[in-house]
């Protein structure tokens, strides 16, 4: 995993997240587009996030260079203001885009889908919002448990009606359209264990 953003904390911040996890193999750091090419050209990441501006160059400038060197590493874009379109990152050569703002345990799922070949695109419509809420997560956790929506409604002390709205929020977020879906596609983004 390389991590390409000119602010030290994030480097800090994604070295200590992704240090747990069995996926990672390394983790290499840079803080300008020229270290971040020499560390593609060296270690040959499978996945790169580059953060939308590295110093003076552009996202879509430190993709390209980074994919001369490593043509088979697959870039998850990051932004801190602003919104990339999917159309854009795409362009960039981005298998997907996220905003800094979203939680680090999202980025890095979502990180670990692009290094899984899917592409990961925060939803337009609502840019701000998390991959999953705490409660949405809780839904999932009870789901792939076998509980159904009112048992579910009863240890949440919810209405049937709202653990719906909570289960239809959570199947569009991470494209799922059963529980059976819901659930394999949240061991493959690490949501679950």
């Amino acid at each position: 995993m390389l991590v390409v953003d000119d602010q030290e904390v994030v480097h800090w911040g994604f070295k200590t997240l992704l240090a747990r996890r069995a996926w990672v193999e390394g983790y290499a750091a840079a803080a300008t587009t020229a270290e971040a090419v020499e560390l593609a050209a060296r270690d040959q990441p499978d996945v790169a996030l580059v953060a939308a501006t590295v110093g003076d160059d552009s996202g879509a400038e430190v993709i390209r260079r980074l994919t001369e060197v490593s043509p088979a590493t697959r870039v998850l874009l990051m932004a801190s203001s602003g919104r990339v379109s999917a159309r854009g990152a795409r362009a960039a050569g981005a298998f997907g885009f996220v905003p800094k703002h979203w939680p680090a345990q999202d980025i890095a799922n979502a990180a670990r889908m692009v290094g899984l070949g899917m592409t990961v695109f925060a939803p337009e419509a609502d840019g701000d919002s998390a991959m999953l809420s705490d409660r949405e997560r809780q839904v999932l956790d009870m789901i792939a448990t076998g509980s159904t929506n009112r048992e579910i409604a009863a240890r949440l002390f919810l209405s049937p009606h709202t653990v719906k709205d909570h289960t239809s929020a959570l199947y569009r977020k991470i494209g799922a359209r059963n529980r059976a879906q819901a659930i394999l596609r949240a061991q493959r983004l690490g949501i679950l264990g």
